[in-house]
């Protein structure tokens, strides 16, 4: 009888059974800094704003989107208008420098091309952002619209264009008409090629340059109208 209580003490020891493996403990989710979360609903909102348009968005899908609440988005931005504003803002800077960076050739018909190409370019790499910036921008006063950035890119433009226009013998004061005419061609042009992505970008950029370039090679001095409107 003795030997067999202790068979017994033995098997419900627990000695025999195998160990269960150590739980991992779990790795706590690091908490994004004010930087961070505030990346993150720029490029949360952006896409949103790009998609949907300004009034098609919400501050609770932005917020839902993020995994925050919305007090989040005013805490960073004040509200839907505040974190669109700086989206534009930031739009706008980018394509700016795209296009003034571009501007490095010494020959005016070189600058034509780099033009267009840097503005083509911010239409492909940035499809979201130019889809933004074409938009009625709801605010603004605050950060203008996609005719002020143009203008911007004009005022570069019309630089060069009056120190071509008085090496030739045209009044330079003429530039900011013909500098506003041909960031305008281009930029209309981008916004349909956006849409047709038909032809290539490098064939689109020759077309602009030749119609833009050969319009200012010829040229007339004091141009005429030909109808019998004169005002």
């Amino acid at each position: 009888m003795g030997s067999v209580a202790t068979d017994n003490s033995i098997k419900g020891s627990g000695k025999d059974r195998p160990e269960r493996p150590a739980r991992t403990p779990r790795r706590a989710r690091r908490r994004m800094t004010g930087t961070e979360r505030r990346e993150q609903l720029l490029d949360i909102g952006r896409t949103l704003f790009a998609e949907r348009g300004f009034e098609g968005t919400s501050v609770e899908e932005i917020a839902a989107k993020a995994g925050v609440s919305k007090p989040v988005v005013y805490e960073h931005f004040g509200g839907k208008e505040g974190l669109y504003a700086v989206v534009v803002d930031r739009e706008m800077s980018r394509l700016l420098s795209m296009v003034t960076g571009a501007l490095t050739a010494g020959h005016p018909r070189e600058l034509l091309e780099q033009a267009a190409f840097a503005l083509l370019d911010y239409i492909e790499q940035y499809t979201d952002g130019f889809h933004i910036l074409v938009r009625d921008s709801p605010v603004a006063q605050s950060t203008g619209t996609f005719a002020s950035l143009i203008g911007d890119i004009a005022t570069q433009v019309e630089d060069i264009l009056g120190l071509e226009f008085k090496s030739r013998g045209y009044d330079p004061k003429l530039a900011p008409i013909y500098a506003q005419a041909l960031v305008g061609m281009v930029a209309l042009t981008g916004q349909w090629w956006l849409s047709a992505r038909k032809p290539k970008k490098a064939e689109v950029a020759a077309h602009l340059v030749n119609l833009a370039w050969n319009g200012l090679q010829g040229l007339d001095h004091s141009p005429r109208l030909v109808g019998h409107r004169r005002t």
